[in-house]
């Protein structure tokens, strides 16, 4: 994402907490920094793209950086709740800066391609300004509405990811042990209303049970599952669903696949007899 910004003409200066992963920016001719600190100074606007809330107030609300929010805009592209956005927003206007949201829909090869969904909440004035740079990352963002609402998308998204490839995962493993021909299934399949791409996308990987090589692993899919379960509680709906593929995600984290592709998965719902939990 660094690396767009630079492609698009943006002055960029780049901060990670695992320095190694600068080194291909820099060899681009991305300036970077060891320091967050550094980062803050030397900016107007911040894109954080990291993992949780507890990262972001790692990095944003210490005694030195706290100090530095004012007259910055914090632009957070992570996918976190959406009570937590508007609590970020709450923090960062107390203290002097302006805060807000643009999860994505995508993953690195959709960054590299400049295609990823990008949903906003801001206000009309927030987004008349920081267009331009969302714009580097998706042809379009979309606003979708206040502080908070882009959150909710993008966790509503992937409450779907989560379940989709769980339904379709049970379906397969159902198939392989039934003895029906998996490319009939799939024919089936795609000529039928029930039919999403991600099917496809994760079908390979599933039956070969490779998930190396990972665009997003087993571990943040169940962080934000786990995210969807509890705000939805607190808006009153039932979440079993979103609890039971949690539970299934955490079976395959417990076979070893935390840093795989969640399509591991289909090893917590159909395991081979070498396939047991770690201690």
């Amino acid at each position: 994402m660094a690396l767009k910004l630079h492609q698009g003409g943006h002055q960029v200066i780049a901060y990670n907490r695992t320095p190694t992963k600068l080194e291909p920016l820099q060899a681009e001719g991305v300036a970077i920094t060891s320091n967050p600190v550094e980062a803050l100074q030397e900016t107007d606007g911040v894109v954080l793209m990291v993992t949780d809330r507890d990262a972001i107030a790692s990095l944003l609300f210490d005694d030195t950086t706290h100090a530095l929010l004012t007259d910055k805009t914090i632009i957070q592209m992570g996918t976190i709740a959406p009570t937590h956005s508007r609590e970020l927003l709450q923090t960062v206007m107390a203290a002097g800066g302006d805060y807000l949201e643009a999860p994505v829909l995508g993953s690195i090869p959709q960054v590299q391609q400049g295609s990823l969904i990008v949903m906003v909440g801001a206000t009309p004035e927030q987004y008349r300004i920081w267009k331009p740079v969302l714009s580097c990352f998706g042809p379009e963002p979309m606003l979708v509405g206040e502080v908070g609402t882009a959150a909710a998308a993008k966790l509503a998204m992937n409450q779907l990811i989560g379940s989709l490839t769980t339904a379709f995962a049970l379906s397969l493993g159902f198939a392989q042990k039934q003895g029906l021909d998996i490319e009939i299934l799939m024919t089936i399949l795609r000529q039928s209303a029930l039919y999403a791409p991600t099917f496809d996308k994760k079908l390979q990987r599933m039956c070969d049970r490779d998930y190396s090589k990972p665009n997003f692993p087993s571990k943040h899919l169940l962080k934000d599952m786990d995210l969807f379960a509890e705000e939805a509680h607190q808006c009153g709906l039932d979440a079993r669903l979103a609890e039971t593929v949690s539970q299934v995600v955490q079976q395959a984290i417990a076979l070893g696949y935390q840093d795989e592709d969640y399509s591991a998965l289909f090893s917590a719902i159909a395991p081979t007899s070498s396939e047991t939990p770690h201690s």
